[in-house]
Order: structure tokens, then sequence, then C-alpha cells
């Protein structure tokens, strides 16, 4: 049974811990959506000062909403549209400190203010990416990035 608990190290042990905590949770289970369901939840509950975090998927030449912890968002996302799509368009990291000075920025929640999005890949294709929204300006920086590629990078193993 998983149980809420206060990360007490410095921002590396506490990323290399919840890396851990992935990696039990999804180690034995094969279905994708569980998979997927338990990592938004548990980085949900592990980082501070986020409204939205959540996963979408690449499906028929679009990204379409799966699962999530937050408000109800968006449910398509076009390649090339807004942070998710530019992320899938470019199969890059999108790390944006001000997303109403985002070309394009698709407005799910008002509240949002920066955003980090992680692309994901399957067999060498583009799976879906991983979308994370804070409503602080500036919210995610390169430690951030580091470790939630490396987060996705072990849920790719399990997806």
């Amino acid at each position: 049974m998983f149980q809420t608990m206060t990360y007490t190290g410095t921002k590396k042990e506490n990323y290399e811990l919840l890396i851990k905590q992935l990696k039990a949770l999804i180690e034995d289970e094969p279905d994708e959506i569980a998979n997927l369901s338990n990592a938004a939840s548990l980085l949900n509950q592990f980082l501070d000062d986020v409204n939205w975090v959540g996963f979408y998927l690449w499906k028929k030449d679009e990204l379409v909403l799966g699962p999530f912890q937050g408000l109800p968002a968006c449910v398509r996302i076009p390649s090339g549209r807004g942070v998710c799509g530019t992320a899938v368009a470019d199969q890059e990291v999108q790390r944006i400190a001000d997303v109403h000075a985002f070309p394009g920025h698709i407005a799910c929640d008002a509240a949002s203010q920066s955003e980090i999005v992680v692309p994901m890949m399957k067999d060498n294709e583009v799976y879906g990416v991983l979308d994370i929204d804070s409503p602080s300006k500036d919210r995610f920086d390169e430690e951030d990035e580091v470790y939630l590629k490396e987060f996705v990078e072990t849920l790719q193993q399990h997806i």
C-alpha cells in the first residue's frame, strides 16, 4: 500500500526516491493505462506548486488526453500546436517559464503560468507526452527537466 509522504532530502535525492517509487509501482504491471495513471498520481503528490499533471497519448496523428490529475483538460491537440504539440513535433522537452509568452499556447487551465512537457517514445515512435503545469511562472528548472526525463525513460520501459 502506498502512503503519502514528505520528501525531506535534496531535490536530487527526492527525485531519485521518486523514480524508485515509480519502478516499484509499475514493475509487475503490464497495463499501460494503469501505469500511466499511477505515474500521474505519484508525480502529483510529489511535486509542489503544480496544478495539472498528466499524459497525452499519440493516436491517429494527434495527442489525445490520457490519465491525469487536475482540472478537466483539452481532449485533442494536433502536432505542432501549443506546448504539447510542439514537444511532439520537435521531439524535444519544452520547458516554458511563462506560457503566456509562448506562441500558440493552449490555455486549458487559466491558472497555469509555466509548463514542462517531456516527449515519450515507444519503438522509436512518438507515444505521447508527460505534461505538467504550474500556477507559478518559471516553476521548472534544469534539474526538474533532467529528472523528469529520467522518470519518463523509466516509465517508457513499461508501456
